[in-house]
């Protein structure tokens, strides 16, 4: 398992969100994955998810910080 949280992240995205992603500058991917980390750590419900899947919760992350910013 990757421990560079960019490399994290990019694992937890589904293949057409990585590679759009993977395209944009570091600093940008940077930015994403320390939301998706505080997505992680402060949200209640993935906590149970990742007890039961942790793949799972770290997808789930991922589409919530997707979806906030593209809102």
């Amino acid at each position: 398992m990757p421990t560079d949280p960019v490399a994290r992240f990019l694992a937890a995205l589904d293949p057409e969100h990585r590679q759009a992603i993977g395209a944009e500058p570091r600093e940008e991917q940077q930015r994403l994955a320390a939301a998706w980390e505080r997505e992680l750590e402060a949200d209640d419900e993935l906590d149970t998810l990742d007890e039961l899947s942790p793949p799972a919760a770290e997808a789930e992350a991922a589409r919530r910080v997707l979806d906030r910013e593209t809102d």
